[in-house]
């Protein structure tokens, strides 16, 4: 599987946050999220080893109570079950893997940018 890239097909679960599943496998999935400043990505906690990427922008992230102000080139891993949540500081760009794959973040998919 390839994706290719597009600014189409992003959706927005919560105000603020524009999410696009860009490839996944068995075992991962690729996204790519655009945050707007000022948006709050509250506070929760999920099955998924959670690894990320900041592109652009800054936020401040929150692992297991712990806080930490992040700049372009940071990068973050969230073990599993672990509480975190996310202050967009600046509008930012995010790129994440989750493990193992997120099948509800199958929905974010565009088809149009998928060559399998």
């Amino acid at each position: 599987m390839f994706g290719k890239h597009s600014d189409a097909g992003f959706h927005q679960p919560i105000p603020g946050n524009h999410i696009k599943t860009l490839c996944y496998g068995a075992h991962t999935l690729l996204v790519e999220v655009r945050l707007n400043k000022d948006a709050l990505l509250p506070e929760h906690q999920h099955p998924y080893e959670q690894t990320g990427y900041l592109v652009s922008g800054r936020i401040r992230m929150f692992i297991d109570g712990k806080a930490r102000e992040l700049d372009p080139g940071d990068s973050w891993c969230i073990p599993m079950d672990v509480l975190h949540k996310v202050e967009v500081l600046e509008d930012a760009v995010v790129v994440e893997v989750f493990s193992p794959t997120r099948e509800e973040y199958l929905k974010y998919e565009n088809p149009e940018d998928i060559i399998r």
